[in-house]
């Protein structure tokens, strides 16, 4: 059995992806996530490229929204279930789930948000919930506090 298998033959609780995120916060992270913002009528687009290889534990979300994967392809754990994304899936994101991602390819991931806020601060006090062991700040740069780690 290969490391894919074994790792999405299981689906995780929402304890478990959270001390995922714990361990994570002892590990090298990528500096830099190029990602790109996008505002139209009263909705917000977030598109973020990964290298393969890349693991992300996503913060919990207020409102539903929209998660797809564009290029590449990318597993999504959350404790609803696991899919492996090909360009053009999409999934419904309801609010209040936690997702893992891991790009198995270089990736775009975009998610989709209602809002008609402009100022990435103001739209992740209203989409995001609070989270301590969040790794990056509203426009995706690694906090400074983990920098210095």
């Amino acid at each position: 059995m290969n490391i894919i298998e074994q790792i999405t033959e299981n689906v995780p609780t929402r304890e478990q992806i959270e001390k995922l995120q714990a361990e994570m916060t002892n590990m090298p992270q990528v500096e830099d996530m190029v990602t790109e913002h996008y505002f139209n009528g009263g909705m917000y687009c977030r598109k973020l490229f990964r290298k393969a290889g890349t693991l992300i534990v996503g913060k919990v979300h207020k409102q539903d929204h929209l998660f797809i994967c564009a290029a590449g392809e990318i597993i999504a754990w959350s404790e609803k279930g696991m899919r492996k994304l090909l360009p053009g899936d999409i999934i419904e994101s309801k609010a209040g789930t936690k997702r893992v991602t891991l790009a198995l390819t270089d990736a775009i991931g975009i998610t989709v948000h209602k809002t008609d806020k402009t100022d990435l601060d103001e739209i992740e006090a209203e989409l995001i919930e609070p989270d301590t062991l969040a790794l990056y700040d509203s426009g995706n740069k690694l906090k400074p506090k983990v920098l210095e780690n």
